[in-house]
C-alpha cells in the first residue's frame, strides 16, 4: 500500500527521537496505515508508535478505520490486536463482523469458531457463533452450539430466538413457533421474536397472529420491520388496504428513504384504482431507488392507465435497461405500439 509523505515524515521524526532498537516496532506499528484526515486515526497511530504492544490501541484504530471504509487496514489491525491479546472476546466479535460485512463470511465463521473454543461458556460469544452458523446454513452446527448454551442458561431468551431462526430456516415451522414463544415468554421485549411468531401464525391462518404483531409494536411502536410486517398482514390476510396504507405512511414519515414503504403503498393504491396516488408513490420510489426495476414498471403501468403513454413507454424502456428479461415490461411496450 502506498505510504503518504506525512506518514514517512512522522516515522523519521520518531526514529530520530528514539533509539535504533525501537525502529522495527515503530515500522510494524504504522505498517499499512496511511496518514488520515479522520479525527482519531492519526492520534491512535501516534499512540501505537509509542506503545506498539498495546492490543487495545490496534483494536480501537481498526474499528475506526473500518467505520471510515478502510476495510483491509481495519481487518489487519484487529488481527494484530488478537495476536497481541487473544483473551478479549470483543476483538473476535468485531473482526468476525468485519469479515462478514466484507463478504468473507467463511473467514468470519472461522474467527467465531476460534472464539467459541477460547470462551466455551461465554453466552454472547456462543450466540454469535450460532448466528454465523445459521447465516451460512450450517443448521446442524448451529443447533449444536445452541444446545451448548442451553446447558449453561436453560432459559436464555436469545437462545430460543436463535433456535426459532434455525428451525424456521429448516422449514420446521411448528418447532420455530415453540421456540419464538419461549423467547418472548422469557423476554417480552424481543421485537423480532414477536414479528417472526406473528408471521408464522399468520401463515397457518391463526386468528391470534394480529395480536402478536400488536405486541411487537407495543414494545417499539416505531419499529420499521414490525410496521412493515403488520402492514403486509393487513393487506394480504385481512384485506384491510386502508389500514396497511396508513402503516406505510407512518413508515415513510419515520424513514423517508425507505423505498419499500412507498412501493408497497403504490401497489395497494393500484388495487384500489387510486391511480394518481399509485403513480405518485411509484414516482417517489424510483427517485429514492433509481435501480428499482419493478418500481419503474409499476409507475409505467399507472401512467399507461392514466393515459400518459409517453411516460409509460419511457418507464417500460427503463425497466428493460435495468432488467432485459422483465417480461411484463416487454408486454407493456407491445401494447403501446
Amino acid at each position: 500500500m502506498k505510504i503518504s509523505i506525512l506518514s514517512i515524515l512522522s516515522f523519521f521524526l520518531f526514529a530520530f527521537a528514539f533509539s535504533c532498537g525501537n525502529e522495527a516496532g515503530q515500522q510494524q506499528a504504522t505498517s499499512g496505515v496511511t496518514a488520515s484526515s479522520t479525527p482519531g486515526i492519526d492520534e491512535l497511530t501516534q499512540k501505537i508508535m509509542a506503545a506498539p504492544n498495546d492490543a487495545s490501541l490496534y483494536a480501537q484504530r481498526g474499528a475506526l478505520l473500518y467505520e471510515n471504509e478502510n476495510v483491509d487496514e481495519g481487518i489487519a489491525d484487529l488481527n494484530k490486536a488478537l495476536e497481541l491479546d487473544s483473551t478479549q472476546a470483543e476483538y473476535y466479535h468485531t473482526l468476525a463482523d468485519m469479515y462478514m460485512d466484507y463478504y468473507k463470511s467463511g473467514a468470519g465463521l472461522t474467527v467465531m469458531q476460534r472464539a467459541g473454543a477460547v470462551f466455551p461458556r461465554r453466552i454472547p460469544t456462543l450466540l454469535k457463533l450460532a448466528e454465523f452458523q445459521w447465516i451460512l446454513k450450517q443448521h446442524t452446527e448451529a443447533l449444536f452450539t445452541l444446545e451448548r448454551i442451553r446447558t449453561i442458561d436453560p432459559q436464555n431468551a436469545e437462545m430460543f430466538f436463535m433456535f426459532g431462526n434455525v428451525f424456521k430456516d429448516m422449514g420446521k415451522n411448528d418447532q420455530a413457533i415453540n421456540a419464538y414463544q419461549s423467547a418472548v415468554e422469557n423476554d417480552p421485549g424481543l421485537v423480532d421474536s414477536w414479528i417472526n411468531l406473528a408471521q408464522l401464525l399468520a401463515d397457518k391462518g391463526s386468528p391470534v397472529a394480529g395480536k402478536y404483531f400488536d405486541n411487537a409494536l407495543r414494545v417499539d411502536s416505531n419499529n420499521i420491520e414490525a410496521l412493515h410486517a403488520k402492514a403486509y398482514y393487513l393487506s394480504n390476510t385481512k384485506n384491510d388496504l386502508q389500514g396497511a396504507i396508513a402503516l406505510y405512511k407512518k413508515i415513510n414519515t419515520l424513514a423517508p428513504q425507505y423505498e419499500e414503504g412507498y412501493y408497497n403503498a403504490g401497489l395497494l393504491y393500484l388495487d384500489m384504482d387510486s391511480l394518481d396516488q399509485a403513480y405518485r408513490s411509484f414516482d417517489l420510489t424510483v427517485n429514492i431507488a433509481p435501480a428499482f426495476a419493478a418500481a419503474y414498471y409499476h409507475r409505467g403501468l399507472a401512467a399507461e392507465m392514466l393515459g400518459k403513454l409517453k411516460q409509460a413507454k419511457s418507464d417500460y424502456e427503463n425497466v428493460l435497461r435495468l432488467d432485459p428479461e422483465f417480461q411484463s415490461a416487454k408486454t407493456g411496450l407491445q401494447r403501446l405500439k
